[in-house]
């Protein structure tokens, strides 16, 4: 069974960076295409970033394009998210999902996706 922990989040100012790492365990992550939802009270989990199962592909919403950046190590099942020139609107709890050899192909819909980590929380303020 897949488990997934999220690590790094915490307190940033407006322009700083952070990085977030999603640990796998109890099977290889390697087979799993894995993004980074967020989420903020109130709202509904918004999906920013994936990448495919196969050949590491990126993709990313607008709101975060040149600013985050994923990428995924199988070696070390870990995929991490570098977020840098952070904004107060990029707050929320960040969570990682995988979807087994999933492509990316609609990777902001929560639904496709099975296995969830528990969050990290990402505060950006002043």
């Amino acid at each position: 069974q897949l488990r997934l922990v999220e690590s790094g989040g915490g307190l940033a100012q407006p322009g700083g960076s952070l990085t977030l790492s999603c640990v796998a365990s109890g099977t290889s992550l390697a087979h799993y295409g894995v993004a980074w939802f967020r989420q903020v009270p109130g709202k509904e989990r918004e999906g920013i970033s994936c990448v495919t199962e196969k050949n590491g592909i990126t993709r990313y919403v607008d709101s975060v394009k040149g600013r985050f950046t994923l990428s995924r190590d199988n070696a070390a099942n870990t995929v991490t998210l570098q977020m840098i020139n952070l904004k107060p609107e990029d707050t929320g709890t960040y969570f990682c999902a995988a979807d087994l050899f999933g492509t990316c192909s609609d990777f902001e819909n929560p639904i496709i996706f099975g296995h969830w980590g528990q969050g990290t929380q990402v505060t950006v303020s002043s």
